[in-house]
């Protein structure tokens, strides 16, 4: 008996297991993987983004969706410290791409770079940026 040839509405609904070349990464994943970096270390979302291709055996991730994760895991751990979790995400060890700060982290650049200080970073201002210094010595392997 032959075989019923494949409709292309049938053939639009396959993926035959195409090559996955991104990943939009979850939430949860972004903020897992910024609580890894120890004090005293760095991640930037380029890194994160690479971190999560990896994972996920795919060429890159969503520049756009870890930023707004990475924004999101920031704000969340801003909401638990406020209601007294030791043990929140140190959102402000990751920083955007080149060491500048973030500028839409809670509090703002302003006390991202407090609380780098506070680790032992060095903040300069690069142009209109704030920026850690040296920061790629303090990269954290993730």
């Amino acid at each position: 008996m032959a075989k019923a040839k494949t409709s292309w509405r049938e053939k639009l609904l396959t993926s035959k297991d195409l090559p996955k070349t991104i990943v939009v990464p979850a939430p949860i994943e972004v903020d897992a993987l910024m609580k890894r970096v120890p004090r005293g270390k760095l991640t930037t979302i380029n890194s994160l983004r690479e971190a999560l291709a990896r994972k996920h055996g795919t060429h890159t991730a969503c520049p756009m969706t870890t930023g707004i994760f990475a924004w999101i895991a920031a704000h969340a751990a801003n909401e638990a410290m406020e209601a007294g979790d030791l043990n929140a995400t140190p959102y402000w060890r990751t920083l955007k791409s080149d060491g500048v700060l973030n500028a839409k982290y809670p509090g703002g650049a302003k006390e991202q770079k407090r609380r780098l200080e506070e680790e032992g970073h060095k903040v300069i201002k690069k142009k209109s940026a704030l920026v850690v210094a040296d920061f790629e010595k303090a990269l954290a392997k993730l």
